[in-house]
């Protein structure tokens, strides 16, 4: 396609994308603006609401379960995520097809196309049954910590899967002519081309749970209410309000910061690339 052709058609793009990105990110921006609306008795926009923010006891309680649950659950959803990812990957060969090559590709992505509010339910039954049975796995912030786990690992798996995907298989035939056994290939060829993929995916699984409110309303119990869950229910209660605003803009940056975070490391891969055989 000649330049001529390619810079109208850029245009067209750019003029046609314009409307959804300003469809998507101008409640974001109101919200924000709104967050600084002026002081009680004030006349002037103020940083009120933050301050206010950090003196309310059942913002700050609700912050500390949001982070002991997004920092538990990503820790171990990116440990069982990066399993499942490697082993997805040495499972799928060339000599496998129909639903056996598919097979990987549908246990990583049934999770992720699942609807929140079928998973929700499906979990709060699940819990409910095994807590009549057994007495145990009452609601709290443990059922919310594993409902978390469930929806965060197919998306690590499908980081470092990906990752994986890319690789040269003759890299870890060479590493067995090198004398290298299962363990010494493992934490010396895979790890190190797969750490920017399995940080990725931890952001991303601390993204997903920070922002997560359908799962966690299912799986919630008393003494366990999350952000998402305060937020919504103040909203319930008083409607929007300005300290609401500005707890959820406090939420977006966080989660556009993670998000960041996230693409750099993914990136990483592509500026690093591992060399393929015979180069």
């Amino acid at each position: 396609m000649s330049q001529q052709l390619a810079r109208p058609i850029r245009r067209a793009l750019l003029i046609t994308s314009m409307p959804v990105y300003l469809l998507l990110y101008a409640p974001l921006a109101l919200i924000a603006v709104f967050s600084f609306a002026p002081a009680p008795g004030g006349a002037s926009a103020s940083a009120h609401w933050y301050a206010d923010l950090l003196h309310d006891p059942d913002v700050l309680a609700a912050l500390r379960r949001s982070l002991i649950l997004g920092i538990g659950s990503s820790i171990l959803g990116t440990i069982l995520g990066t399993l499942m990812g490697f082993g997805l990957s040495r499972f799928r060969t060339r000599a496998r097809t129909g639903f056996a090559a598919a097979l990987p590709s549908l246990i990583i992505y049934t999770p992720i196309i699942m609807p929140s509010l079928v998973f929700g339910i499906s979990d709060l039954i699940f819990f409910n049954l095994m807590h009549k049975a057994t007495g145990l796995f009452s609601a709290g912030l443990l059922t919310m910590g594993i409902a978390h786990v469930t929806f965060q690992a197919p998306y690590v798996a499908l980081v470092v899967f990906a990752r994986m995907a890319g690789l040269d298989p003759n890299l870890f035939e060479a590493s067995q002519d090198l004398y290298a056994d299962a363990r010494q290939s493992f934490l010396h060829l895979t790890m190190p081309v797969i750490r920017p993929a399995i940080i990725g995916g931890f952001l991303l699984a601390f993204t997903l749970s920070i922002d997560d409110f359908t799962i966690s309303y299912f799986t919630a119990g008393p003494g366990s209410t999350t952000l998402p869950i305060y937020i919504y229910s103040a909203v319930a209660l008083k409607g929007i309000s300005p300290d609401i605003n500005a707890l959820a803009t406090l939420m977006i940056a966080t989660v556009i910061g993670i998000g960041l975070l996230q693409y750099v490391f993914s990136r990483q891969k592509e500026r690093h690339p591992m060399p393929r055989t015979g180069d």
